[in-house]
């Protein structure tokens, strides 16, 4: 009987290696992974925040409505929890995009008023901040490209047969990615090089 068992179980353990069960937890964990990277890239850029807007403040402090803009868009990106869950959570995962799209949107129109301060532009400090901000939006870009691309293979493989059978079985669903309609937006990092002359604009 033990032995019968045994047979069973490496016979169970066989058919599971061919049905794409090992390849969907590597897959998954792939996607995990990236979007840990994800979230560290945002994180770092939220952490430069406070820092560029105190020193545009000290320099422009009447743009009231605009740094007001950027503080709330950041508080409003801190508010949400970006745990490993969210990415299994298609409107979790829609409302941390928004915002951070809303994010994006209050720091390149922070960025365009700062033209209008040319002290501003040639402080030491501001300019290391644009360096690292800049940086860091080359960074998110990558993650998140990394993201997408890892989960468009995983939910390939969740939703082709034969490998979807055991999907089925093992309760792996498909992961929601960053949508076209706001990829065009966000793809693009905001320009934050003040160094052009202004006869060349």
């Amino acid at each position: 009987m033990q032995k019968l068992l045994f047979y069973l179980i490496m016979l169970y353990m066989l058919a599971l290696s061919g049905c794409g069960y090992n390849t969907l937890q590597s897959m998954d964990e792939q996607v995990k992974a990236s979007w840990s990277e994800v979230i560290n890239q945002y994180q770092r850029r939220a952490d430069l925040i406070p820092n560029l807007v105190n020193t545009v403040k000290g320099y422009a402090a009447q743009e009231k409505e605009v740094l007001l803009g950027v503080t709330n868009a950041r508080s409003k990106v801190s508010g949400i929890q970006a745990t490993p869950e969210l990415i299994e959570n298609p409107e979790a995962f829609a409302k941390f995009q928004s915002a951070q799209a809303e994010l994006s949107s209050a720091l390149a129109r922070l960025l365009v008023v700062v033209e209008n301060y040319p002290q501003l532009k040639s402080n030491v400090n501001f300019r290391d901040l644009q360096a690292q901000l800049e940086g860091t939006e080359n960074r998110i870009t990558v993650a998140r490209n990394r993201y997408i691309k890892a989960v468009q293979e995983y939910n390939v493989t969740v939703r082709s047969f034969p490998s979807n059978l055991t999907a089925m079985l093992f309760d792996f669903q498909v992961k929601p990615n960053f949508t076209v309609e706001n990829e065009k937006e966000i793809s693009i990092a905001p320009k934050v090089d003040f160094n052009v002359p202004a006869q060349a604009k």
